[in-house]
């Protein structure tokens, strides 16, 4: 995470204000990014957004952030905890960045069974039975529609 807001990774470690991180904000996101956090600090209340960043090298990436605020007993924010999630690929097969980044011929199922493949390898890490079974589940699913959509499209070209 440290990288995406080209924050060093050791001091991240240790802690770094939350302005090393603001930085990084894209220009253009970062005032909504600011707004939604204050208010979710004041209110104590979980945010959601998405936003870009200018990540250690140069690049600009997709984020989903998801946190809450702690307070004390004063009601004053005083840490706060959530998930970062780089979504770039993700926003870039949504055409957000231009179909011209798509792979021709690319259909949604497609990159439906690309994006579970990845979330299958990602959750298999997490060692979770549960997880792990429910993204098999997917799998198995989208292959299903792969092969139908196959056979579908050999009868087409038949006739």
């Amino acid at each position: 995470m440290a990288l995406l807001f080209d924050v060093d990774p050791e001091e991240a470690d240790v802690g770094v204000p939350l302005t090393h991180y603001v930085d990084a904000i894209h220009p253009e996101d970062r005032e909504r990014v600011l707004d939604l956090i204050r208010r979710s600090a004041s209110e104590g209340s979980t945010f959601l957004t998405e936003y870009r960043v200018i990540s250690v090298d140069g690049q600009t990436r997709w984020v989903l952030a998801r946190g809450r605020f702690t307070a004390d007993h004063q009601g004053r924010p005083v840490g706060g905890g959530g998930i970062l999630v780089d979504i770039t690929s993700m926003r870039m097969s949504e055409g957000t960045f231009g179909d011209s980044m798509l792979c021709p011929g690319e259909t949604p199922l497609d990159r439906a069974a690309e994006h579970a493949i990845a979330a299958q390898e990602a959750i298999a890490e997490l060692r979770d039975p549960a997880l792990k079974a429910q993204a098999d589940a997917l799998l198995m699913s989208l292959g299903r529609k792969l092969a139908q959509q196959e056979v579908q499209d050999r009868h087409r070209h038949m006739n």
